[in-house]
């Protein structure tokens, strides 16, 4: 049995490598990869493993992201710290999930499985590209906690409206019609909320889409609007931006 070994601390991987070696003894470690993009070129110039004993944690990121960009197609223990991934690798039918420090009585039951697996005449079959997506997938802002005075107020992302600037600070508008100052500018701000349901459309605004109650053509192939709740200040989406919005609204994130 070949058995490629993914792992970045030098020091698991050995012990890890030992505990095969003492499980199987006609094993073969084909080698033992430390990162992302050592991984890809291996699985790129060699023939694929029987099976792979993978952490999902690397030093330069999730291992899943090496099944971006080259199709693996044999079975996988994955190893790490983090049980939050369990669930995931289980509904995919990985081969099984080992949380760190591994012992070798599980890492023996996981080589039973692996075996009762690949006894069958139906194997089956690893989508680990699927499984990539969703544990890479992004996590934006749930809820925002506002202080002002002696006062805390936690509100949830999907009920704000719109954030908007001023001269005297950074805000935000609730559907509800409620305005809550915030310490994080726009720039910041950005990259937390989620592209499909959240949009900057110029240097002073970023709108939700349920926000907009109606649109207009304007001057350069701009777009201006009407949002709900109400708002003092002209909303209009920038130039350079216009193109960007316009596909946005059809529900491609920027």
């Amino acid at each position: 049995m070949r058995i490629l070994i993914i792992e970045d601390e030098q020091a698991t991987a050995n012990r890890l490598k030992k505990m095969v070696l003492d499980l199987e003894p006609n094993a073969q470690i084909c080698d033992i990869i430390d990162s992302i993009e050592s991984g890809v070129d291996w699985y790129k110039n060699n023939r694929h493993p029987d099976l792979v004993l993978q952490d999902i944690q690397l030093s330069d990121g999730s291992s899943f992201e090496i099944f971006e960009e080259v199709k693996v197609d044999v079975p996988i223990i994955f190893i790490t710290a983090y049980n939050e991934f369990a669930i995931q690798a289980f509904k995919l039918n990985s081969v099984d999930y080992l949380l760190k420090p591994v012992k070798k009585d599980e890492l023996a039951r996981s080589f039973e499985k692996f075996r009762e697996i690949f006894q069958k005449e139906d194997k089956p079959d690893f989508d680990y590209a699927s499984l990539a997506k969703l544990i890479t997938k992004k996590e934006y802002q749930k809820r925002f906690v506002i202080r002002f005075g002696q006062t805390i107020k936690a509100i949830t992302v999907v009920d704000i409206a719109y954030f908007f600037t001023q001269t005297d600070g950074i805000f935000f508008k609730t559907f509800d019609d409620h305005t809550y100052p915030i310490d994080q500018s726009l720039d910041k701000l950005e990259p937390l909320l989620d592209p499909l349901v959240f949009f900057r459309i110029n240097r002073q605004f970023i709108i939700n889409f349920n926000s907009i109650q109606e649109m207009y053509s304007y001057s350069k192939s701009r777009v201006t609007m009407e949002l709900i709740p109400p708002c003092e200040f002209d909303v209009i989406a920038s130039t350079d931006r216009s193109g960007s919005f316009k596909k946005w609204l059809s529900g491609k994130p920027k």
